[in-house]
């Protein structure tokens, strides 16, 4: 580990130097290439150079108990700072886990109403603003690409684009089934009815290297609508689009001409099918993630929320929480903290084993 750690701290000390040199600060796209992998090593090099500190400290402590005077400060001084060694040692194992490719990547999220018909849908809709508040708390961007409103409220349908630091790699723990135990407003006789909504949640590829061939594309052009179905724009600016060959749809209407629906559409699309592509490639070579939480399949039931019970359980790892009212207006952090933390520690066991 130590070495590693020496190694980590050398680029850091290289890249630090690089980036006073003038012929990088005259250079944009070198500059922030440069300084966004001095800042993915910086937590790490902290840490590193608190942990060697305290290793200073403790042999300088360990000289003092051979003097009589010192011996019992020294022994005090020795036991908060074995502390502080063994505390620093696991987040440092944790910081040199292998990091994943997408971590930084914005998000292309989609929510849609499975069972349970309109309620269903009503519940799509709540989980769409759960996200869109935890963006908000997280300084994130959200931009609608598609939405299906249903007639009673929600979303059949709804795709969305989520922007800024750090969004998949905490927002990647959410793919799957989201199941609702709850009395909806059309029940008369007070009964608890069971719905569910399915989110999906993959990387944004911004620059993958994707062919599509123009004749592996289907192109249909509509006018689009707004929330509450409102006119968005008079003319046929909204688009979908079928990749042929693999079936992927993506609908586009959130821009404004249908050339930019075309341009975001096709974005998209190229991220989808090369998802596609990955989970193909790990099917077919056996590919087993432990580590993993989940498999980050639309058909899997992850959480429950629970409204008379107010109550939120991950069924992934065991996680029951009694604030289903403040996770839905997008406190999640405790929830994502722990899933992070759960993957962290499963990582960790499958090194040692």
């Amino acid at each position: 580990m130590i070495d590693r750690l020496e190694n980590i701290e050398k680029k850091y000390e290289e890249l630090t130097k690089e980036l006073t040199k003038p012929e990088t600060l005259q250079n944009v796209n070198l500059l922030t290439e440069l300084s966004k992998k001095q800042s993915s090593l910086e937590e790490t090099v902290s840490l590193y150079r608190t942990y060697k500190q305290v290793l200073k400290n403790i042999t300088e402590d360990e000289e003092l108990l051979k003097d009589p005077e010192l011996k019992d400060i020294a022994k005090e001084d020795l036991k908060s700072l074995e502390e502080q060694k063994q505390d620093l040692e696991s987040k440092l194992e944790i910081l040199l886990l292998p990091k994943d490719e997408n971590d930084e990547k914005n998000v292309i999220m989609e929510i849609r109403g499975a069972a349970g018909g309109d309620e269903a849908n009503i519940f799509a809709g709540d989980l769409f603003r759960m996200y869109q508040r935890y963006s908000e708390k997280q300084n994130w961007k959200i931009e609608i690409i598609n939405a299906e409103e249903s007639s009673s409220g929600g979303f059949s349908q709804i795709e969305c684009l989520i922007k800024g630091t750090g969004v998949y790699s905490k927002l990647k723990y959410e793919s799957g089934a989201h199941r609702v135990q709850r009395i909806p407003q059309t029940e008369s006789g007070g009964r608890i009815h069971t719905s569910t909504a399915t989110v999906i949640v993959m990387p944004e590829e911004e620059n993958v290297e994707i062919e599509v061939k123009p004749e592996d594309i289907k192109v249909d052009v509509y006018r689009s609508g707004g929330a509450g179905g409102q006119s968005v724009n008079t003319t046929d600016s909204a688009v979908r689009m079928t990749h042929i060959p693999t079936g992927i749809v993506v609908t586009c209407q959130n821009e404004r001409s249908q050339l930019q629906n075309k341009e975001k559409a096709l974005q998209i699309l190229k991220s989808k099918i090369y998802e596609e592509q990955k989970r193909k490639q790990e099917e077919e070579s056996g590919i087993e993630r432990r580590s993993k939480i989940g498999t980050g399949d639309r058909s899997e039931k992850i959480r429950t929320y629970n409204y008379p019970q107010n109550r939120v359980t991950d069924h992934r790892i065991g996680l029951t929480l009694n604030k289903l009212d403040r996770i839905i207006e997008g406190e999640l952090e405790e929830v994502i903290e722990s899933l992070i933390s759960e993957d962290q520690k499963r990582k960790l066991q499958e090194n040692e084993d």
